[in-house]
């Protein structure tokens, strides 16, 4: 009976001291946590800091705010749009002075070769507002004089007259019309063909005109191209293909 009592106790004693041992690692964690920060216990990246994350937006910000792409897309269109202006005013077409305002008077009509010296053109006062018109009225309008038919020379004809070589034929504006074959152009609308054979307009000669000095000056050629220089192509720069560009 002694003896079952002595083993009780040595259990008890051993039972509480085993949970003593447990009692005072958990006291040791415990504060083994509240010195620890929580950034410290765990990784970085999982916990990031207030502070981290407005420095990788400030960052990211000043970035896209530099990038080389930003930058050309800005100064392309520009940097496009500059080459384009020059080259239309400075290509091939060069810039020559024609007539000035005051050689222009009653219907008188100037012939000039251009852009080639083998291509002649005719410049005119229409009296009526004209399409890519110049001068103070802008009626001033110049035209290649090689009919788009056969190549041959055309003349201008003032509204109501008759060319020479037909009596019959009125002009019911002012036009140019081709004693070979009777091929019209409407020289206030772009030259658009009245009658006759042509195929298409004559082209235009594009005029720049200085209100200082009353000069008119040619400074390119609009589509089509001029007869027996085109090549297939509607652009009008294969103009200055097989003869001499007037200087």
């Amino acid at each position: 009976m002694e003896e079952t009592k002595e083993n009780s106790r040595r259990n008890f004693l051993k039972i509480s001291l085993t949970l003593g041992v447990v009692l005072a690692g958990l006291g040791t964690a415990s504060v083994l946590r509240s010195v620890v920060s929580p950034s410290e216990a765990l990784p970085a990246e999982v916990i990031p800091t207030k502070t981290e994350t407005q420095i990788a937006t400030v960052t990211v910000t000043s970035t896209i705010g530099t990038l080389p792409g930003s930058e050309s897309s800005t100064e392309s269109p520009t940097s496009e749009s500059s080459i384009t202006t020059s080259s239309t005013s400075s290509g091939p077409f060069p810039t020559i002075k024609v007539a000035n305002v005051s050689n222009l008077t009653g219907g008188k009509t100037v012939t000039f070769n251009y852009p080639l010296e083998e291509t002649p053109n005719l410049l005119v006062k229409l009296g009526e507002k004209a399409e890519n018109g110049v001068g103070p009225d802008g009626d001033i309008v110049a035209f290649s004089q090689i009919c788009q038919h056969l190549g041959c020379i055309y003349g201008f004809v003032v509204a109501g007259a008759s060319p020479g070589c037909d009596n019959t034929y009125k002009a019911s504006g002012p036009v140019g019309y081709c004693c070979c074959h009777g091929s019209a152009y409407d020289l206030a609308n772009g030259a658009k063909v009245l009658g006759g054979p042509a195929p298409r307009p004559v082209p235009q000669v594009m005029l720049s005109y200085d209100d200082s000095t009353g000069d008119i000056y040619a400074t390119g050629m609009s589509p089509p191209t001029i007869f027996g220089y085109h090549t297939g192509s509607d652009n009008v720069l294969y103009d200055l293909q097989g003869g001499t560009p007037v200087s």
